[in-house]
C-alpha cells in the first residue's frame, strides 16, 4: 500500500520532506507521533494524529506513540498565544497514563507482531539529562538564527516568549535524534503547525552524524465556520467516556455541517477513498438524510468506544428525535437515561404532590415549563404536549407516581423537540 498517496488523495498533507514516500515503499519503517500530555484523555482533535499512526500501522510500518512527560513540563508554543501554566510530576504522570490506556485502544501492541506498536516517554530520557551537558552537546547544532526563523517563535514575538518556551524546539528536535539514534526510527509525523519543531529533529540528526530523516505533516483540522475543531457550546469532545458519553459523542458528529462532514470524512475514515467520495456524490442529492454525517457518527463512535455504545447512541437519538415509545425511554436505566438528557433544561417537581395527583397545567407554569398557565393550556389543547413521549389527552390531565421514570424523572416535550427534564424528589 502506498500510504503517502492514499493521504494525498484524502487531501491530509501539507507538508513532506523529499523521498519520504520512497522510503515508505522501501522497507518497514518504523514512525512516531508526539502526544501533548495536558489532559489525562485525549479529544477529538487527537484523532488526526491518532489515525495517522494507525494508518502507518495498518501500511505495515511500525508507529512509536511518544508521550511528552519531559515537553509537557515545558509547553509548546506552536499555535498558541501565550504561555500556559506548567504542570506538577503528580499531573503529568496521571495524564500520561491516561493517555496511554486510550492510545492502547487504537495501535495493535502485540509484541508478537513485527511492526507491533511502541510507546515511549520523553521524560524517561530527559530526566538524568543534565543541563550543561545538553547545551554542549545538543544546543551547539542548532544556532538561534535558525530557531527564531520559526513559525512558532515569530508569532509570539510580539506578546513574548519565554527561554522555556523557546527552547521546546530543540526538545522536540532531540526525541526524533533520540528515537532514531537508539530505535532507528526514520519518520516523524504531526500537524501542520509541528513542521518547524519537526525539521529541527531532522535538522539535528543530519548535523550529529547523520542518518535518514523523514517527515510529514497533516493537514489542520478546522471548521468551515472559523471555530476550533472539537469544540461545541458544551466544551471540548473528549475520547474518554466518563467526561464525553458515547452519545454526545455521536451527536457530534452527527450534527456537523455538510461543509465539515465531506472534509473530515476523507481525513478520519478508513473507507476506501473511492467509497467515501461515492458516499459524499450520494449524501449530495439528498443532504436532509445526512446520509454522510451518519456514516461517520457510526464508524467514529465504534472505532473510539464499541458497537454497543453506537447501538446505544442511536437508541437515544431515536428517543429524543424519532419516533420512539414510551417503552423505548422506560427502558433507560438511570445513568443512560442522564446521559441522553444532558444538555437539557431541567425543572424538579415535588413527590408528594403527585401522590395526591398533580394538575398538569399548574405543573407546566409553576416549574416555568411555559410561562404561564394561558400558554400551557395553548400549546395543551394544540396536541403540542407530551409526556414521556406520550401526547396529554387534555387539560385535565393528572400527574401521578406511575409517570415517574426512574423513580424520580419525567420527560416533558413541547412541539417536535422542546424537552424539559422534570426530576421529583
Amino acid at each position: 500500500m502506498n500510504l503517502i498517496a492514499d493521504l494525498q488523495a484524502r487531501n491530509l498533507v501539507q507538508d513532506i520532506m523529499p523521498g519520504t514516500e520512497e522510503q515508505l515503499l522501501k522497507e518497514m519503517t518504523a514512525g512516531y507521533v508526539g502526544f501533548d500530555p495536558t489532559a489525562d484523555s485525549l479529544h477529538v482533535g487527537s484523532l488526526m494524529p491518532i489515525t495517522l499512526l494507525m494508518r502507518l500501522q495498518r501500511a505495515g510500518h511500525k508507529p512509536y506513540a511518544l508521550v511528552g512527560g519531559a515537553t509537557g513540563m515545558i509547553g509548546d508554543p506552536s499555535g498558541k498565544s501565550a504561555e500556559r501554566n506548567l504542570l506538577d510530576m503528580d499531573t503529568l504522570q496521571k495524564n500520561v497514563e491516561g493517555q496511554r490506556r486510550q492510545l492502547e485502544k487504537f495501535l495493535d501492541f502485540d509484541p508478537a507482531k513485527p511492526n507491533a506498536a511502541v510507546m515511549v516517554n520523553n521524560y524517561d530520557w530527559f530526566k538524568d539529562f543534565r543541563f550543561l551537558d545538553f547545551i554542549r552537546d545538543i544546543g551547539k547544532h542548532i544556532t538561534v538564527n535558525y530557531m527564531m526563523s520559526k513559525d512558532s517563535v515569530q508569532k509570539r514575538l510580539e506578546t513574548g516568549i519565554s527561554f522555556t518556551e523557546f527552547t521546546y524546539q530543540l526538545i522536540q528536535g532531540y526525541d526524533f535524534y533520540y528515537l532514531h539514534h537508539n530505535h532507528n526510527v526514520k519518520l516523524q509525523m504531526g500537524g501542520a503547525d509541528q513542521w518547524g519543531n519537526i525539521v529541527t529533529g531532522t535538522e539535528l540528526i543530519r548535523r550529529k552524524g547523520g542518518g535518514d530523516a523523514f517527515a510529514f505533516t497533516g493537514k489542520l483540522v478546522t471548521k468551515s465556520d472559523g471555530g476550533k475543531f472539537g469544540k461545541t457550546e458544551s466544551g471540548t469532545i473528549w475520547l474518554d467516556a466518563e467526561r464525553t458519553s458515547p452519545y454526545q459523542f455521536y451527536q457530534f458528529w452527527l450534527k456537523m455541517p455538510d461543509a465539515d462532514a465531506e472534509k473530515l470524512a476523507l481525513y478520519f475514515s478508513f473507507k476506501p477513498v473511492e467509497e467515501i467520495n461515492a458516499l459524499i456524490e450520494e449524501h449530495r442529492t439528498a443532504p436532509h438524510q445526512r446520509k454522510l454525517q451518519k456514516a461517520m457518527a457510526e464508524e467514529m463512535t465504534i472505532m473510539v468506544h464499541s458497537k454497543e455504545d453506537l447501538e446505544f447512541a442511536q437508541k437515544a437519538s431515536d428517543i429524543l428525535f424519532g419516533q420512539s415509545t414510551v417503552d423505548a425511554l422506560r427502558s433507560l436505566n438511570e445513568k443512560q437515561l442522564l446521559e441522553v438528557m444532558d444538555g437539557v433544561p431541567q425543572v424538579s417537581g415535588s413527590k408528594d404532590a403527585l401522590n395526591e395527583g398533580l394538575d398538569l397545567l399548574t405543573f407546566l407554569a409553576e416549574s416555568g415549563v411555559f410561562p404561564s398557565k394561558g400558554e400551557a393550556r395553548k400549546m395543551v389543547q394544540n396536541g403540542g404536549v407530551s409526556i414521556n413521549k406520550e401526547k396529554v389527552p387534555g387539560i385535565d390531565h393528572k400527574l401521578n407516581s406511575s409517570h415517574l421514570l426512574n423513580e424520580r424523572y419525567m420527560l416533558v416535550q413541547k412541539g417536535k423537540s422542546n424537552y424539559t427534564l422534570a426530576i421529583f424528589n
